[in-house]
């Protein structure tokens, strides 16, 4: 670690703290030569291994990318982009591996993306899982329809309630 001020290698660290929920490490070193203090930041890089063989980092920007596609026309707003491409991110980091498969990024956002938006989820799981027929959409659908609580089928306010009758005798 080279010192901010004078460049020299020699520093030492003071303190230590976990950030930002584990994904990063912030240390308050100081120098040997200049005597100077200083924070440094780790975070943990994220790598994502391709189909290929190749690995890249991990760009939170390109994961919203293909989201956004999904969600043309859609009624959803780029903060909400932003705090799906979060989670997503979020959810890689607790995995707790610094590589991961591309597959595992699409399946990250796919749960988010459902929570956000059905239409754009079906969009974006009919490229992701190579849907082949309408087929695949029915079964899709179907499984969206079966998850679903019950009580967001009905609407609000309809409570039936069943009451037992017994016959009164009158006189």
């Amino acid at each position: 670690m080279h010192c901010p001020y004078c460049r020299n290698t020699d520093t030492r660290v003071l303190d230590s703290r976990v950030a930002d929920d584990g994904g990063s490490i912030r240390r308050r070193r100081t120098c040997s030569a200049c005597a100077k203090r200083f924070t440094t930041v780790e975070m943990m890089q994220l790598t994502v291994l391709k189909r290929s063989g190749a690995t890249e980092p991990f760009a939170r920007e390109k994961a919203i990318a293909g989201v956004r596609k999904a969600c043309k026309g859609r009624p959803v707003t780029e903060d909400q982009l932003a705090c799906l491409g979060q989670e997503v991110e979020d959810a890689l980091r607790l995995d707790g591996a610094a590589e991961i498969p591309a597959h595992e990024v699409g399946l990250a956002i796919l749960g988010p993306l459902r929570a956000l938006d059905e239409v754009a989820y079906l969009r974006f799981a009919s490229v992701y899982r190579a849907f082949e027929s309408a087929d695949d959409f029915e079964d899709e659908i179907a499984m969206l329809r079966a998850e679903r609580p019950a009580t967001a089928a009905e609407p609000s306010g309809s409570v039936v309630e069943l009451v037992e009758t017994q016959p009164v005798a009158t006189g």
